[in-house]
């Protein structure tokens, strides 16, 4: 009896009917009900009957370049697809002892954890990092980079990222930088650990891969789109923000819809505007990164000693208000920043709209200052972004306020 395998299990409390999911205790068995809802059964007692096994099976392969690694049988009617595990929620489990949920798992987990992903492509799977995306870094970013580079360079059709949704949106900007792909490169992650009731872990992972045999070469993030279990969203990294802490749709594409979405019943992939198509040739990587970059939060009664902190940086992006405003008071430590070399970028607070510094006073004085206006782009695009520039663009302050992976549209325009 293994993860994956279908199995009915009659118990002091009744009978239940699921696909057996991996277990942190020797004391339940944890099954994944026909709802997408789970529940632990007790051990003692139960008798336990294997109705259907997983059709596949996982053999793992070590590699000293990459860490621990999986491949599934090929299939030669089949996409390949390559699984980098970062770790995450989608690649957690609940630890009973503490209630807290760890990163546990490697890619052979994964697969094991999500049976349905079986007959829909071939697997390769390498483990980056197996961390909760909060302990994310620009050296697991470089990382991750590379190992994508790589799995398309040996031929991968797409590629799947196993990531923690709450830095995702920084790790798809810095990817979609990064990494010139002639092929999809999907992030995916879930909210709810497979452990828990209405785990959106599956639905994602079969979404994602169904993103990465598609007819694209976007880095995109793929999440569920609504509340309930029949399509997920597929946003632009650079154009993606995390909006709620535990919603399964936590994810939005700011300032439209996204860009496309999969219908999880049929696997179908559908776009709503222009995107890359899927090329031919090899990928091309850029990792350097300059990470003497702060991001900083203006606030009303901000003391103005706290950008002198700051000095020295190669980079600082300043999330202002409104159109990109902060206190009067601020602006001569802004202009000492940049007379000393730094490039200081504004974004804004708001969640719609873009920055423009020539309709007020204070905008205007942040200009004379030196500061450059960073368009649409998310304070957390911008702050990626910016790492990027100071390490690969002749002009960064030029390259801040130019579209280089679709986080800067040239305007902003209603939608609905």
């Amino acid at each position: 009896m293994n993860s994956g395998d279908r199995v009915r299990v009659d118990g002091p409390d009744g009978t239940e009917v699921g696909t057996l999911m991996p277990s942190t205790t020797d004391d339940h068995l944890v099954l994944k009900l026909a709802g997408g809802y789970n529940v632990g059964v007790a051990r003692a007692g139960a008798d336990v009957e294997v109705i259907e096994r997983s059709a596949r099976e996982v053999d793992a392969v070590d590699s000293p370049e990459t860490g621990s690694a999986t491949t599934v049988e090929f299939d030669d009617d089949l996409p390949t697809v390559a699984l980098v595990s970062t770790g995450g929620t989608i690649a957690s489990t609940v630890d009973y002892r503490t209630g807290a949920v760890t990163a546990r798992f490697d890619a052979e987990d994964v697969l094991r954890a999500v049976p349905d992903l079986a007959g829909r492509a071939n697997y390769r799977g390498r483990v980056v990092a197996n961390i909760l995306s909060e302990n994310m870094t620009p050296d697991v970013w470089r990382a991750l980079a590379e190992a994508v580079d790589e799995e398309v360079s040996r031929g991968a059709d797409g590629v799947v990222v196993m990531h923690g949704t709450d830095t995702m949106a920084h790790s798809a900007t810095a990817l979609s930088l990064m990494l010139d792909a002639p092929v999809p490169v999907v992030f995916t992650g879930s909210q709810r650990s497979a452990d828990r009731p209405s785990s959106d872990n599956v639905m994602n992972a079969v979404c994602a891969v169904e993103a990465a045999t598609a007819d694209h070469a976007e880095t995109l993030i793929c999440m569920h789109e609504g509340l309930s279990d029949d399509r997920c969203a597929l946003h632009r990294g650079p154009r993606a923000r995390k909006n709620h802490t535990s919603r399964r749709d936590a994810f939005e594409t700011v300032g439209a819809e996204p860009l496309g979405t999969v219908d999880y019943g049929t696997g179908a992939v559908s776009f709503r505007r222009d995107h890359a198509p899927r090329g031919e040739g090899e990928p091309t990587l850029r990792p350097d990164l300059d990470t003497d970059v702060a991001l900083f939060k203006f606030a009303p009664g901000t003391d103005p000693a706290a950008l002198d902190a700051l000095s020295g940086r190669a980079g600082v992006v300043v999330e202002g208000t409104g159109l990109g405003h902060v206190s009067t008071d601020l602006i001569p430590r802004v202009e000492a920043l940049v007379d000393d070399g730094t490039v200081v970028a504004m974004t804004s607070q708001c969640l719609e709209g873009r920055v423009c510094d020539r309709v007020y006073d204070t905008g205007r004085d942040l200009l004379d200052a030196g500061v450059v206006e960073a368009g649409d782009t998310t304070p957390a695009a911008a702050y990626v972004k910016l790492m990027w520039a100071l390490a690969n663009a002749d002009d960064p302050r030029a390259a801040m306020r130019r579209d280089l992976a679709g986080e800067l549209r040239p305007r902003s325009v209603p939608w609905t």
